[in-house]
């Protein structure tokens, strides 16, 4: 009999997201390959060991994937995505939130009209995008099994198998996901990013927290 086929993921980014998600998806099925702008650094190397992932430039990482996951800071989101290559039906979730400073305080720079993820959709045309893991803090997505609830993450895009398999991953992180319908819904999803802001850093909540649907009957 023939092993189960492993889902192919690159992670875009090394940073606190892209390396809470690949060590969170340790051991779980997924074949993970990170994709660092330098990958002979000292930090990506301990990082993809500790993680038992791959190690590859973005663009590399990204075109031996099925699933790519964009992991990167908004400010510098355009130039990467766009030198990633070839991203035609390939699905790309957008775990980025559209933050920057407005008159000193962090905000959405995106919202209303549009959101960071339908701005993700325009530089990556043939793509199917997935909005999702952008609603909590990176820990959470490392490690989240000792939550007394399961964690959720909504997930919003416009192809339901894209959907799905990003809800595959979802649940291999621990996530209960919910599905948030098109794209366009990516504008409810991405403000929850300051919600979970502002309780962890100025309401004093910490960072060991996230949201849950919590359902009775």
């Amino acid at each position: 009999m023939q092993g189960k086929v492993r889902m192919r993921v690159a992670i875009i980014g090394t940073g606190k997201v892209g390396g809470a998600i690949a060590r969170g998806l340790k051991g779980k099925g997924p074949d993970v390959v990170l994709g660092a702008r330098d990958p002979e650094t000292p930090e990506a190397v301990a990082l993809a060991g500790d993680a038992g992932a791959g190690l590859k430039r973005p663009a590399a990482a990204a075109a031996g994937a099925e699933v790519v996951v964009l992991a990167l800071p908004w400010r510098v989101a355009e130039g990467a995505v766009k030198a990633l290559g070839d991203l035609n039906g390939k699905v790309v979730i957008d775990c980025m939130n559209p933050l920057g400073l407005v008159d000193g305080a962090l905000e959405l720079i995106l919202g209303h009209t549009t959101s960071g993820a339908e701005v993700v959709q325009g530089w990556l045309p043939g793509a199917r995008v997935v909005k999702t893991l952008n609603q909590v803090g990176a820990e959470i997505m490392a490690r989240n099994a000792h939550l007394p609830h399961r964690p959720v993450q909504l997930v919003a895009g416009d192809d339901p198998s894209a959907k799905a398999a990003a809800m595959t991953l979802l649940a291999d992180l621990g996530f209960d996901a919910l599905d948030a319908g098109e794209l366009i819904r990516a504008r409810l999803l991405e403000p929850l990013a300051l919600v979970w802001i502002n309780q962890s850093i100025l309401r004093g909540k910490g960072r060991d927290w996230a949201f849950a649907a919590v359902s009775g009957g």
